[in-house]
């Protein structure tokens, strides 16, 4: 089981991620605490995210799908994955796995 940090200020549907990421077998902690992977939402406010991301782990992001730029400079600095926030939705602890396989 891995420690995954997850930044989400979407309330609705960051209790969606982290149920899916509980259900694969993931235990949620918050930002700041040792954790071995991070999930960040990157759909409102993306600059200050992805300045303020955790760093020293594997790190997925997702956005939304009409925002190719945030898609761009998340990969420039340095996220792992970056995927839509409808793949997000639907294949989350898949995701993970795939980010701390790597």
């Amino acid at each position: 089981m891995a420690r995954v940090a997850v930044v989400c200020p979407d309330l609705l549907f960051g209790s969606r991620v982290e149920g899916m990421l509980r259900a694969g077998g993931h235990e949620i902690v918050r930002p700041g605490e040792p954790a071995d992977a991070a999930v960040v939402d990157l759909t409102d406010d993306a600059e200050a995210r992805i300045a303020g991301a955790p760093s020293g782990m594997p790190r997925l992001a997702f956005y939304s799908h009409v925002e190719h730029d945030v898609r761009l400079r998340a990969q420039e600095a340095g996220f792992e994955l970056v995927v839509p926030r409808s793949r997000m939705a639907r294949e989350g602890a898949a995701l993970v796995d795939r980010l701390l396989a790597s």
